[in-house]
C-alpha cells in the first residue's frame, strides 16, 4: 500500500505511541485526522507538527469508552479529509487491578474502551471504504498478553481481545482490507512513572534498553505499506518474549 495521499484516522493520536505514528502517517505523506478524548492542546500540537510535515491535519474528539461514539469518528474524518483507507487503533487506558479485585464497572470500561471501539470503529471503517478501494487496519496491543501484568487484569484481558479480534478480522476483512498490529513492551515509562523506572524494567530484557517510539512507528508503517502481510501480531519488545 502506497500511504502517500490517503487518509489515516489515529485513535489516541495526541499522545505518546499514538502521536509517533500520527506523524510517522504524516510523514509518508497521508493526512491524518486525530482523535483525542480530553487533550484538545496535545491534539492540536501534534496537528500543528503533522502539517509542518506537508499534509492536511485535522481533530476530533470522542469518549470511546462508549463505543457507540466510534463510528462518529469514521464520519468526520472524511467530512474533513476524504475517505479513510488507514485506521490506527491505538486509543486505551492502563487500569491497575486484579482478579481479586477488579468490579464490574472497571472491566466494562476496560473491555469498552480497549476492545470495543476498537471493533466498532474497525465495522464502521469498513463499511465506509468506497468500492473498488483497499485498506489497512493497525492494532496496537501489549507483548504482556502472553505473559500478563499481576495488576493490570482487565486491561490485559482487553489487549488479549485485541490480538484475538486482530486475526478475526484479517479474515473477515480479506482481501480488501488487512488487519496487523503491533505488540509493545518497554517502550516509554508507563504513565505516572519516569525515565529510571522504565530503565530498571528494561534491564532485565535481551537488548537491556528502553525501546522509544521510533522502532514502533517503523515497525507499524512496514506493516501498514506490505499489501501481502494481514493477521501478523509483531512484537516491539527488545526480545523481552524471551526472558
Amino acid at each position: 500500500m502506497e500511504i502517500a495521499g490517503r487518509t489515516a484516522l489515529v485513535t489516541g493520536g495526541a499522545h505518546r505511541v499514538g502521536r509517533a505514528l500520527t506523524l510517522a502517517l504524516a510523514g509518508r505523506g497521508a493526512d491524518v485526522y486525530i482523535h483525542y478524548n480530553s487533550s484538545s492542546g496535545p491534539a492540536e500540537a501534534t496537528a500543528s507538527d503533522a502539517r509542518a510535515l506537508g499534509v492536511s491535519a485535522t481533530t476530533g474528539a470522542a469518549n470511546l469508552s462508549d463505543p457507540a461514539e466510534g463510528p462518529g469518528l469514521i464520519e468526520a474524518a472524511t467530512a474533513a479529509l476524504g475517505p479513510v483507507s488507514i485506521l490506527v487503533n491505538s486509543a486505551s487506558g492502563f487500569p491497575e487491578d486484579t482478579l481479586a479485585d477488579v468490579t464490574i464497572e472497571q472491566w466494562r470500561h476496560a473491555m469498552e474502551l480497549t476492545l470495543a471501539s476498537a471493533v466498532f470503529l474497525t465495522q464502521a471503517f469498513a463499511a465506509a471504504l468506497p468500492p473498488g478501494d483497499d485498506g489497512a487496519v493497525l492494532n496496537v496491543t501489549d507483548m504482556r498478553t502472553a505473559r500478563p501484568y499481576r495488576r493490570h487484569f482487565s486491561y490485559i484481558v482487553a489487549k488479549g481481545g485485541v490480538d484475538a479480534f486482530t486475526r478475526a478480522a484479517a479474515v473477515a476483512l480479506a482481501p480488501r482490507i488487512r488487519v496487523n498490529a503491533v505488540a509493545l513492551g518497554v517502550i516509554l515509562p508507563p504513565p505516572g512513572e519516569d525515565e529510571a523506572y522504565a530503565e530498571r524494567l528494561a534491564a532485565g530484557i535481551p537488548l537491556q534498553r528502553v525501546g522509544g517510539t521510533d522502532p514502533v512507528a517503523a515497525a507499524a508503517m512496514a506493516l501498514v505499506e506490505n499489501d501481502f502481510v494481514t493477521g501478523e501480531i509483531v512484537r516491539i519488545d527488545g526480545g523481552a518474549h524471551l526472558a
